[in-house]
């Protein structure tokens, strides 16, 4: 992250505020203005943009609302970017194997790993549905809440410093 931070770009912008929110890449570069809540520090994903089909509303930390108040509003489009542009830089910065998507997975683990987040909370964050109809069919809130306290511990794990001496070695790689 310390080395996304460094980088001046509409790419390391999205893909840093991706990480943070642990939201798809098609969900990052769809994003309009229009989403966009700066008093409620809330972005409201409309169903249409989601692949289940369902509003869902992402809480942003101060590190989001930071990235989102800088960017220039010269377009609807809060990213006018291409579809690679992400997985681009990210190989650029790590070439072995990395993906978007890889984020949201590591998100998911950390939350379950590192926390004492219910799954429940952790599944709202991705906007994972409920495959349990009777579950689906009684849970009608969306955690919010809980899920602004998850992403802000998300986001400062995330800010942490790199330990000294640790390396990433990608599993192919060895």
């Amino acid at each position: 992250m310390a080395e996304l931070r460094e980088r001046d770009t509409l790419a390391a912008r999205a893909l840093e505020l991706a990480v943070l929110t642990a939201a798809r890449t098609g969900e990052i570069l769809g994003a309009t203005w229009g989403e966009i809540d700066f008093a409620t520090k809330t972005w409201v994903i409309p169903a249409r943009r989601m692949k289940a089909g369902r509003q869902h509303r992402v809480p942003l930390g101060d590190r989001a609302i930071a990235i989102l108040s800088t960017l220039p509003r010269e377009d609807a489009r809060i990213f006018p970017i291409g579809s690679r542009a992400l997985l681009d830089l990210l190989q650029e910065m790590r070439p072995a194997a990395a993906t978007v998507h890889g984020f949201r997975s590591s998100f998911r683990d950390w939350a379950a790993e590192r926390t004492n987040y219910p799954n429940i909370v952790a599944e709202a964050a991705l906007a994972h549905t409920i495959s349990n109809e009777v579950e689906a069919a009684y849970r009608r809130g969306d955690l919010f809440e809980k899920r602004r306290r998850l992403m802000a511990d998300w986001a400062a794990w995330c800010s942490r410093p790199m330990p000294s001496g640790a390396t990433v070695t990608a599993i192919g790689a060895r």
